[in-house]
């Protein structure tokens, strides 16, 4: 993730896993600068989750991430969301 300070990664993990969404939105934020597959699909992950969780700004950059995915890069991505939601029960 380029030069994102790992230390704060987690503690924004860390707290989206307890239902902030303004770090779900932020994590998605975080791995849209990355310019690689993976990165499109976290950042698009992240943004669905904090999206469901009513982030209307998420909503926005989510649809901005598909522009740039294939179809199969935004299953990929939903697969993930709704895995890490049923996992917590969102």
């Amino acid at each position: 993730m380029g030069h994102y300070d790992p230390s704060k990664l987690d503690k924004l993990m860390a707290m989206a896993d307890a239902g902030d969404r303004d770090a779900q939105y932020r994590i998605g934020l975080i791995y849209a600068t990355e310019t690689d597959e993976s990165g499109l699909i976290e950042a698009h992950k992240w943004f669905n989750i904090a999206a469901t969780a009513g982030d209307m700004r998420a909503r926005t950059e989510r649809q901005e991430m598909a522009e740039l995915m294939s179809s199969a890069q935004i299953a990929e991505a939903q697969k993930q969301a709704r895995a890490w939601m049923v996992a917590r029960a969102v």
